[in-house]
């Protein structure tokens, strides 16, 4: 793996919305998170491509091509993040210059939902470790849960060295509309807890299992799986190395959900994975007339797996969310339903 240096107060942080922009109706809470980046002690660099958002985008393909390339190409650059997700990046994969990206310093890239989709590619392309985390929009410094408040400490840790986080004890069911609430923080209301999807296969009440953590949102990487962007055995995972599975469900349906995780055990994906964590489902409430759900969907897709599935776990549209590092090596424990989960950067 090839880890970017642990950060560090000092460290240059390039904002670009590569997928979805920011309307001028949060560009209150934009200024907020901008400026909380800074008293945490970072020099922020705002690109052009952040401000606005027209068909889903920030900007044109070309556009956004450019400033990802130029801040990716940028030996002062230390942090890449995005404010949020989006739709379509995707698009931007072909465009990029992987060969002129070789030669690049290896800088943290983060965020989570179709932030995700170049984080893998960024992975499997280039062999670089990058952060699964919460987005720079819900990053204020008045938020203060655990998972949260944590995300650059657990960024700070030294290559070779470990940290540890602990499952949320509760979830917010909705997020806040930033356009009426700059300054909101996570209502964490409903009780969390990590579940075992095939119980009658082992002990839930003293599960563990380790391995290279790969993953993202589910809707892209349902599609990427096979191709150069999302190939965990190609940069990130030495061929005899355990792989540890982490998806979340952005949007899909019951069915599509379903057709999506029986797809990648069908091309072979979990042929080499000791475990797999699906996050908590925000499109669980769009279930059908007949009832099949999201929990059906995942049973009839992982049930019949020989290795532990853990779902509701905190990686969602739901916050809070873990930081996981693709390429790290992990090592998941659930004790009498409480979650804990140890990465350590070799």
């Amino acid at each position: 793996m090839l880890y970017p240096e642990p950060i560090k107060p000092g460290n240059r942080i390039a904002i670009t919305a590569f997928s979805s922009g920011v309307p001028k109706a949060c560009h209150t809470r934009l200024d907020i998170v901008l400026n909380d980046l800074s008293k945490r002690g970072f020099h922020v660099v705002e690109g052009q491509c952040l401000r606005d958002n027209q068909l889903h985008v920030s900007a044109s393909t070309e556009l956004r091509v450019a400033e990802l390339m130029a801040f990716l190409l940028d030996d002062s650059i230390d942090v890449i993040m995005a404010p949020w997700g989006g739709e379509v990046a995707m698009e931007l994969l072909p465009h990029l210059d992987w060969q002129q990206l070789e030669k690049a310093k290896p800088k943290w890239l983060m965020g989570f939902s179709d932030i995700s989709t170049v984080l893998s590619a960024i992975s499997s392309k280039l062999g670089w470790a990058t952060c699964h985390c919460t987005n720079l929009m819900q990053l204020a410094l008045n938020q203060t849960d655990d998972l949260t408040a944590n995300v650059f400490t657990h960024l700070a840790t030294s290559i070779g060295s470990e940290f540890k986080q602990n499952a949320a004890t509760h979830y917010e069911p909705q997020y806040a509309d930033y356009s009426q609430e700059p300054n909101a923080v996570f209502h964490l209301t409903e009780p969390s807890c990590w579940k075992v999807l095939n119980t009658n296969r082992f002990n839930v009440s003293a599960l563990e299992f380790s391995g290279r953590l790969v993953g993202g949102c589910l809707d892209t990487h349902m599609v990427l799986y096979g191709t150069d962007y999302f190939a965990p055995y190609n940069r990130l995972i030495n061929e005899f190395e355990p792989a540890i599975y982490y998806f979340e469900n952005g949007e899909l349906t019951a069915t599509q959900y379903f057709r999506a995780l029986q797809s990648l055990k069908l091309k072979g994906a979990f042929k080499h994975a000791t475990g797999i964590l699906i996050g908590r489902n925000i499109a669980a409430e769009g279930k059908r007339g007949d009832g099949y759900d999201d929990l059906m969907a995942l049973n009839q897709a992982l049930g019949d797996l020989e290795i532990p599935v853990l779902y509701d776990v905190d990686i969602s549209h739901q916050a809070p969310n873990l930081t996981i590092i693709n390429g790290a090596m992990a090592n998941v424990k659930l004790i009498k339903g409480m979650g804990e989960i140890t990465q350590k950067l070799i």
